[in-house]
């Protein structure tokens, strides 16, 4: 039986998610927790972390992730202006860049940071995203790992103890995490191969070891020789996106897209890769979760929007199809439309879907089961 949460509009679908006796989610449990937290504390646990870890010659003492987006911008301002950090920015690649995506990373550089960016070997990197997209049905594989792993490599090769990651998303999502947590567990190479899928079902799919290695994080051992924590900013600050956003624009130049993005009703998160529609239209056809359910829940959470304006969102964009982003990740992945129908369609569970109609939706079944 599918459920809906009584105070946002995520489903029990969503991997890892929990309900308690009153059908709400773990994820609105985790923002009565979030509100009722003492963040003047929590920011002077900040600032003793970063007291412990500042270096006064000058050289960088934290790495923050970024892509040019509201988030790692924000940490990375934050900690450079309010707590006195020299941060190295590391970014890895998108798929395939989009024009605001490129604006806003060289907006972010010019406005005062430093950018180290990992640019892997553009024919593996479709290789995977084109067995990812088959066989996990998410394009947006080589990516994540790419994203998580090379700042650990960065890490360890530069001798930078410290990575500040932004939000939590198991925890604001809802996931396996229940609790607040600081530090982020190292994604050590030896179980991080996508998403379990290990280095022999790639070299059995004509991909060699040597082309998976700048995807591949560092050993345990080289993370725990070099001291490497990682720790999610979201723990020390009260975390809104949209007030991400706002800092962003009037401090690290960021833009909005001109136009919404497919599938929601936003215009200021993940606009920087041309693939982030396939990423996010296959967690609707997999879950019955698309962005527009992800955000509204969010907006929920964060006492925006109310449940009633979330189901109404949802109903309008959630699982809208982009043929103009379609045929440019067919072009991509080099597959035709047949083909990667095909593929979709492999991912469409009968619980979820009557043909290519949505069997359950928080529009049409509103009484928190379906």
């Amino acid at each position: 039986m599918i459920q809906f949460c009584t105070r946002c509009v995520v489903s029990s679908m969503r991997p890892r998610i929990t309900f308690d006796a009153e059908g709400v989610c773990s994820a609105c449990r985790f923002a009565e927790h979030k509100a009722a937290t003492d963040w003047t504390q929590r920011e002077r646990e900040l600032a003793d972390l970063c007291d412990r870890y500042r270096r006064s010659n000058g050289t960088f003492d934290v790495i923050v992730p970024v892509s040019g987006g509201k988030d790692g911008g924000f940490v990375a301002h934050k900690l450079k202006h309010d707590y006195g950090m020299t941060p190295l920015c590391v970014t890895w690649a998108p798929l395939l860049p989009t024009d605001i995506g490129r604006q806003n990373l060289d907006a972010f550089v010019a406005s005062g940071f430093d950018v180290i960016q990992g640019r892997p070997n553009g024919i593996t990197t479709r290789k995977l995203a084109r067995l990812a997209f088959e066989h996990m049905g998410d394009i947006f594989q080589p990516f994540i790992l790419g994203q998580v792993n090379f700042p650990q490599t960065i890490a360890v090769r530069f001798n930078i103890p410290l990575i500040m990651w932004g939000e939590d998303g198991e925890l604001h999502y809802g996931g396996h995490v229940k609790e607040a947590r600081a530090k982020r567990p190292a994604s050590a190479d030896e179980y991080t191969y996508f998403s379990g899928k290990g280095a022999d079902f790639w070299k059995q799919h004509g991909v060699s070891v040597q082309e998976l290695s700048p995807f591949r994080a560092p050993s345990l051992e080289a993370i725990q020789e070099a001291g490497v924590e990682s720790h999610f900013f979201s723990y020390y600050v009260d975390w809104t996106p949209q007030w991400n956003f706002y800092h962003c624009v009037e401090n690290v130049g960021f833009q909005p897209n001109p136009e919404r993005t497919v599938g929601t009703w936003s215009k200021y998160s993940s606009i920087d890769d041309e693939m982030d529609f396939l990423h996010y239209y296959m967690a609707y056809v997999k879950f019955g979760i698309g962005r527009a359910t992800s955000d509204a829940s969010h907006e929920v959470r964060d006492g925006h929007i109310s449940r009633e304006e979330a189901v109404a969102l949802v109903k309008k964009f959630d699982g809208e199809f982009s043929e103009r982003h379609w045929k440019i990740a067919l072009d991509y992945m080099g597959i035709t439309d047949s083909e990667g129908r095909a593929i979709i369609n492999k991912w469409r569970s009968p619980e979820i879907w009557t043909g290519e109609e949505l069997r359950h939706a928080v529009w049409k079944n509103d009484s928190g089961t379906a």
